[in-house]
């Protein structure tokens, strides 16, 4: 289910815009991935079956620990327009964004419950199961169900999700455990747990040029805000003007030309054409190999002959990302 009219207001003053009666769940929803479908899942069968007005999120943005705690908050998975993006096609059809204040972030549990019940009045609540909210995290999942059934409104756990990765361990559909995964390179997990390949989002901007010298040519993304994976080459996709090029990506510090900064550097494979100051959205699909360090341009030329053909040959025996099952953990 897609709905691309999704209704986007910002500021406490948004939350009376909801519908009254709305199917509402609050969360960051950073990456949108497999436990984040699941609850909107939910949401939408809910809106069906009672004929709700609408699945409404409300949502903080940027994430509360850039107030709370500045320096410590998490690096993104997805860029704001693309999470926007994401919950539309997911089915909600309304979401208000606050900015996390820190006069909102003072609010305790009771306060902010107060202004759900008397403003978002909302009939039906989707929440996971360690959903907490407030100040000091003082509002437990324990506390919102006392304070819905109390205001005749329906409060709804959803349990949550488990995938197994490609070791076959089991593990949880979190947006923790994907930046773990990504922190070590394993997007192919990653997107286990995302229900899709991780996407990096940036401008191209001027580099080195040293690709162009040396025959292939790179787009030099400014990935600003965004959790860039480990250092390594990717197989990678990444869409221009509607069609899908197969991309070898580099993310690292090129060692062979001595100290420089960490940049994210993609070759678009029988692409030719310029893309300076346009946004660029690539897909990682799979880890190939670690950095490394070249004697000279010839061999670094041979390797890099090496890892177009290995992203090709990705791209041609798996298309799509492989994607595992999904197990829900029964309480």
């Amino acid at each position: 289910m897609t709905n691309d009219a999704m209704t986007i207001v910002e500021g406490i003053e948004g939350l009376g815009q909801l519908p009254a009666g709305a199917v509402v769940s609050i969360g960051n929803f950073d990456g949108v991935h497999r436990g984040h479908q699941r609850l909107l899942a939910r949401a939408r069968k809910l809106k069906q079956a009672a004929a709700a007005p609408a699945v409404g999120v409300i949502t903080f943005e940027p994430h509360p620990l850039t107030v709370l705690r500045p320096g410590h908050a998490p690096p993104r998975l997805t860029s704001p327009g693309r999470k926007r993006e994401l919950l539309a096609a997911a089915g909600v059809d309304a979401m208000v964004v606050l900015a996390p204040s820190k006069e909102l972030l003072n609010l305790t549990a009771e306060e902010f419950w107060e202004l759900l019940r008397d403003v978002v009045r909302p009939a039906h609540l989707v929440e996971g199961n360690s959903f907490t909210f407030g100040k000091g995290r003082g509002g437990t999942i324990e506390r919102l169900r006392q304070w819905s059934a109390g205001a005749g409104i329906e409060l709804h756990i959803v349990d949550p999700v488990t995938v197994p990765l490609l070791n076959m361990l089991e593990a949880p559909a979190s947006s923790s455990t994907i930046r773990w995964l990504l922190e070590r390179g394993r997007v192919r997990d990653a997107a286990i747990c995302l229900g899709r390949p991780h996407e990096l989002e940036g401008l191209v901007v001027a580099g080195a040029r040293r690709g162009r010298e040396i025959g292939t040519p790179t787009a030099n993304l400014q990935c600003d805000g965004q959790l860039v994976p480990a250092d390594g080459v990717y197989a990678g996709r990444c869409s221009v003007d509607g069609q899908a090029w197969p991309a070898a990506v580099s993310i690292g510090t090129n060692p062979t030309f001595g100290d420089n900064p960490r940049t994210v550097e993609a070759h678009l494979i029988g692409f030719s054409g310029d893309l300076y100051g346009r946004l660029l959205r690539l897909e990682l699909l799979d880890w190939q190999r670690e950095q490394r360090t070249f004697a000279g341009i010839e061999p670094l030329k041979a390797w890099i002959a090496q890892d177009i053909r290995q992203t090709l040959l990705r791209q041609a025996r798996d298309p799509a990302q492989p994607l595992g099952k999904v197990r829900t953990i029964e309480n």
